[in-house]
């Protein structure tokens, strides 16, 4: 069926018109130093396996980028744009200005890059009214960091369950360490807490829904994920005046070895061993389970490839995704970015934390996008601001609630 589908691709290619033929323009972000340099390797690397093609790449900066896209699409669009899995790209479905590509995905379609077998675990999140709108081709893992050496000096397992891990906290808590380390001056690292707390007390679907405005804040589920996080919050087991700290600024306590944990992005890692842990003192280990039995979804945000419904060179766009879908792609791409493919037939580089993360995203349910990429931009910022004041004065949770049910009832309107 591959050959089918190359086959098709190959029969409507003599039938472009020769304005568009042969010519692939590319809107990116990718303006930073590793994403430019790999974008760029990945282009060259494309138009030597095709040399029918050359691509015209336009390159954009971040925030330039986030306010052009809807612009673009709909005016004058690319053959291929990045953005972001999950309901970040829902609108742009929504419209009708993202191209379905559920072809490449099918079971019966293209077998070159496996994408059945081989980006099954990612399936969901590109996945929107049953059918697939792009190409994943990086992420990277949240889960819990944690001083190795500190567990071990006071005879701690690595926790697997919610009870385990609310009993290491109490266990380094009486030995005079903060249980877990957070920053949340800027308010994000919070959303990581809370996407975890619900994912593992309500399910990926449940939180799916919420971030989609389904579920109302006062809702007795999102009463039993903030029920989990009382028995952190108040027996008072993250970082003291944490409101005061940026993320990098928590790192310190961890560090010094004061703190013990940090549920994180694997960003973390680079900072802490510059800082001086080594790898024997520094683990990760897997955000434990709450309700037995739930399939455990993780936190991974994931970048993506799509093409635009206007696209001109729809052909060539889709040989440049199923380019970037291929194992050997994704491992040179990935590892100038320092992250994972999505991939599981790609190499990681050998690096302990890129292996753990790897082997459980490759077996994860789904993967969450973060708060702040599954809800809308208002309900996000709303949310985080909520969820910072809880964790200062957890007894304001039912108003906190009350108050983040106003806003949905205001932004899903």
């Amino acid at each position: 069926m591959k050959k089918f589908l190359m086959g098709m691709i190959a029969a409507t290619a003599m039938a472009a018109t020769a304005a568009s033929a042969g010519t692939l323009v590319i809107n990116t972000d990718t303006s930073d130093p590793a994403p430019k340099e790999a974008f760029e390797k990945m282009i060259k690397k494309f138009e030597a396996e095709n040399p029918d093609v050359t691509v015209e790449l336009n390159l954009f900066d971040h925030e330039g980028y986030k306010q052009s896209i809807r612009n673009f699409l709909t005016t004058d669009a690319p053959d291929v744009a990045n953005w972001y899995a999950g309901n970040r790209m829902r609108p742009f479905v929504k419209a009708g200005l993202f191209e379905d590509v559920s072809d490449i995905w099918d079971d019966t379609g293209w077998q070159d890059g496996e994408l059945t077998g081989s980006m099954a675990h990612a399936k969901k999140s590109m996945t929107i009214a049953g059918r697939q709108w792009g190409v994943p081709y990086t992420y990277y893992q949240w889960g819990v960091y944690y001083r190795k050496d500190i567990f071990e000096k006071m005879g701690i397992a690595v926790p697997t369950t919610w009870a385990d891990f609310v009993a290491a906290c109490a266990t380094l808590k009486a030995g005079g360490i903060t249980p877990i380390t957070i920053g949340s001056k800027y308010l994000w690292t919070t959303a990581g807490v809370f996407d975890y707390l619900n994912l593992r007390t309500n399910g990926y679907e449940f939180h799916m829904d919420l971030a989609l405005g389904k579920v109302p804040y006062t809702d007795p589920r999102v009463q039993a994920t903030f029920d989990k996080w009382d028995e952190l919050v108040k027996p008072g087991y993250f970082l003291e005046n944490h409101a005061a700290y940026s993320w990098q600024e928590a790192l310190t306590p961890m560090v010094k070895g004061e703190a013990a944990m940090y549920v994180m992005g694997n960003f973390a890692v680079a900072p802490l061993r510059e800082a001086g842990l080594t790898d024997d003192q520094l683990g990760f280990f897997q955000f434990p389970e709450i309700t037995p039995g739930i399939p455990m979804a993780e936190e991974a945000p994931t970048d993506t490839i799509h093409i635009p419904a206007n696209a001109k060179n729809k052909t060539d766009a889709k040989r440049f995704l199923i380019f970037m879908a291929r194992a050997d792609v994704q491992t040179e791409i990935n590892a100038i970015l320092g992250q994972l493919p999505i991939n599981n037939k790609s190499t990681v580089k050998d690096d302990k934390f890129l292996k753990a993360g790897n082997d459980m995203l490759n077996n994860a349910y789904a993967m969450a996008q973060f708060y702040d990429r599954d809800a809308p931009a208002e309900m996000a910022s709303a949310g985080m601001k909520g969820f910072q004041e809880y964790m200062v004065k957890p007894e304001r949770r039912d108003a906190i609630l009350k108050r983040l049910e106003k806003a949905r009832q205001r932004v899903y309107k």
